[in-house]
């Protein structure tokens, strides 16, 4: 059972300020056991992180099997606010896949491939097949997966309007039946959630990536938009892939957005090292804690993709920094001068 108030309000007092991402329950890149999928649930909740994403996505239906027993074996799901994720449908895989190569990049048991559908009865028979996985008769907070251009290009215009035609509809029913809690996006692009909050209501948007410590070009249309329409934000991709968790020290690879850094962005993530080795800082820390200082922002979800790592997280993340090593970031353009700041 789920939290029954419709009318919740998904900010930072309700979420927490650190959520857990868990598409390492799915499998990402790399297979985890049950057992430690489960122990890194189990240090999520001894943490008392309350706010959990997943998606039909991780791992085909996986991480949210794993996520929904997990919470079930360790009596925590009246405490434990879930999001999902609609618009990607599962479909069998083709006789004769090996299933224990990566597909989709992930590594999973699971006989199903995803697929991109926004229509109407997609969204729905969507829903209902996450409330079994996850074992819940409600989920507090549904997003579209992956609607824009960055995912779709050329064909974006015409899956923004599959979706607008149907798939809204179905978000809007779930949503005035009690059976969902809120309804967004979750995405790697802020053009595409302007494009939406201004054709309908939507009350909490999951963005990865686009607001970081590299990244607050954001701030100049969309948080604004954010604040006027009453929209809360979640931040996905702290770490921009990970370039912002290892640094650009070591051999490498360094990995920004799934891919090698460019230089100029090896150079950036360089000088901001340079200031945080000054003042005693961890790379990882600032990365987690600049995007809260927005009052837009609810929660900020790093992957975390064991015990170790939530508790790791959990220090990072309350790792005191002094106000003077903001100020010098913002003097030495390394963050915008418009960007809030932690204090």
């Amino acid at each position: 059972m789920s939290k029954t108030n419709k009318d919740i309000i998904f900010n930072r007092d309700v979420l927490g300020q650190l959520g857990l991402g868990c598409a390492s329950l799915g499998n990402l890149f790399h297979q985890v056991s049950d057992e430690e999928a489960g122990a890194t649930v189990k240090a999520a909740i001894d943490a008392g992180i309350k706010y959990m994403d997943v998606a039909p996505h991780y791992g085909f239906g996986l991480a949210e099997k794993r996520l929904g027993e997990a919470l079930e074996r360790y009596d925590a799901d009246e405490n434990i606010i879930i999001s999902t994720k609609v618009g990607r449908r599962l479909d069998p895989v083709p006789d004769g896949t090996d299933l224990t190569e990566m597909r989709q990049a992930f590594y999973s048991p699971e006989p199903y491939y995803s697929v991109f559908d926004y229509s109407y009865d997609s969204i729905m028979h969507s829903f209902e097949a996450s409330k079994t996985r996850l074992r819940r008769d409600r989920i507090d907070i549904l997003y579209v997966h992956d609607i824009g251009r960055f995912t779709h290009g050329e064909d974006h215009a015409q899956t923004y309007r599959n979706f607008m035609e149907g798939g809204y509809r179905a978000l809007r029913e779930l949503r005035d039946a009690g059976v969902v809690g809120a309804i967004g996006l979750g995405v790697n692009e802020w053009e595409v959630c302007e494009e939406a909050l201004s054709d309908a209501p939507f009350d909490i948007i999951l963005l990865a990536g686009r607001y970081t410590l590299l990244e607050q070009s954001a701030l100049d249309s969309f948080l604004p938009l954010c604040a006027q329409k009453n929209t809360q934000l979640v931040i996905g991709g702290p770490y921009n892939s990970g370039i912002l968790a290892k640094g650009v020290r070591g051999n490498g690879p360094h990995i920004y957005e799934y891919q090698d850094a460019p230089e100029n962005i090896i150079k950036r993530v360089a000088a901001i090292e340079d200031i945080c080795e000054r003042y005693g800082v961890p790379l990882a820390a600032a990365a987690l804690q600049f995007p809260l200082a927005h009052q837009q922002v609810s929660t900020v979800i790093p992957g975390m993709g064991s015990a170790k790592r939530v508790q790791s997280t959990q220090s990072l993340m309350s790792h005191s920094i002094d106000k003077a090593f903001w100020e010098e970031l913002r003097a030495s353009e390394l963050i915008r001068p418009d960007a809030p700041i932690p204090t």
